[in-house]
């Protein structure tokens, strides 16, 4: 039985933790430093190991004796513990999303014979696998969009959103510069800009907006249009902007009656409890990916759509769901031997293996996380 070691046990790490403990398919251990978050698996019959994971030293120690790990941290942390990860010589499937480019430890990686799986999760995630087996697919991709967004199913004033995920990673999708390519050039354009409303069945209108959700694929895809757009109910856009525009998202401390104190430790101070999912919130993730191109000369035109809602049998969050099982698929991919390239690779490059996406996606869909091709 081969030992898996989850770096995390939040929403999503737990999430993943019980999965993989399923049926006893793999040997679990899951780490954290939140006593909280560790005491609820256990009650679950998770092994669990309390260490702190913002120190390398850590979590070298926390994935001695791993087959196999799973990152789940916060984006903020995640280059870093992959890095320890690595370092410690161990395989890693990680779904932190973190700014830094992945590829700078793509030396370390294959020097030390490793397969380390980044974004793995829904998006990023399941648009690289998808727009990575277009790549083995089709002889020319000339167009890529993903529309993805997490919602609450309750609508609640003032921002109507909850989030799904690291609410610190939701803030940095709103500041982070957002890249796009059109006419085969990379355009930089702000976080919230050229919003749009889209209408999806089952759900309704819903306004996208750029968000810097491409990354590798800005490099790994051939094709002359690419983007990315966050989706969420109409109005959040412009409550987000007027935050940022006038500083409250700012990392630099200002005077306050004396005392310095960063205007985004303040905003998220107020922003994060209403934005905080409580047990048995329920809540949708839903997204649409287009790839266009050529076969054998002939245009192609392709979409896959997803929309999944809350388990209130298990009580598990969409955007854990479609997250931590979308990176719990790729797990069993790595451990049945499917994919086996040395180095970073990005989702994108698993896609291109004859198969993969097709085992995720099977996988997804015995949880009842169904992908529709048209």
């Amino acid at each position: 039985m081969k030992k898996v070691t989850i770096l995390g046990a939040g929403r999503v790490g737990a999430a993943m933790a019980l999965d993989l403990a399923r049926d006893g398919e793999f040997d679990v251990t899951s780490v954290d430093l939140s006593e909280g978050g560790l005491a609820r698996l256990a009650a679950r019959g998770v092994r669990t190991l309390r260490k702190d994971l913002s120190q390398a030293a850590e979590v070298r120690a926390a994935v001695a004796d791993a087959d196999l790990v799973v990152g789940a941290v916060p984006g903020f942390m995640g280059f870093n513990t992959m890095k320890a990860v690595l370092e410690a010589g161990r395989n890693i499937v990680d779904i932190s999303f973190f700014p830094e480019d992945p590829f700078a430890l793509d030396a370390l990686a294959k020097d030390q014979g490793l397969i380390a799986i980044m974004d793995a999760g829904v998006a990023p995630g399941c648009d690289n696998f998808i727009v990575g087996d277009f790549q083995r697919r089709l002889d020319t991709i000339s167009n890529f969009e993903c529309y993805v967004g997490g919602l609450p199913k309750i609508r609640t004033w003032p921002f109507e959103y909850k989030a799904g995920f690291s609410p610190i990673d939701v803030v940095e999708e709103y500041t982070r510069p957002a890249r796009y390519v059109a006419h085969g050039k990379e355009i930089v354009m702000p976080a919230l800009s050229e919003p749009e409303l889209m209408d999806f069945p089952g759900v309704g209108t819903l306004e996208a907006f750029n968000t810097d959700g491409l990354r590798s694929l800005i490099t790994t895809v051939d094709a002359p249009f690419k983007k990315e757009k966050t989706l969420r109910y109409p109005g959040h856009i412009e409550k987000m902007r007027m935050l940022r525009e006038a500083g409250f998202f700012g990392l630099e401390p200002i005077d306050v009656g004396g005392v310095k104190v960063a205007p985004m430790d303040l905003t998220t101070r107020l922003l994060f409890p209403m934005w905080m999912m409580e047990e048995g919130d329920e809540d949708f993730t839903i997204m649409r990916v287009i790839v266009d191109g050529t076969k054998d000369g002939k245009a192609e035109h392709h979409v896959y759509d997803l929309l999944d809602r809350y388990d209130p049998v298990t009580r598990t969050t969409s955007m854990a769901r479609t997250t931590g099982y979308s990176c719990t698929a790729t797990v069993r991919l790595v451990a049945a031997g499917l994919y086996t390239r040395k180095g970073i690779a990005p989702p994108e490059f698993v896609g291109q293996v004859a198969g993969c996406w097709d085992f995720i996606r099977k996988d997804l869909a015995r949880h009842n996380v169904n992908w529709i091709e048209s």
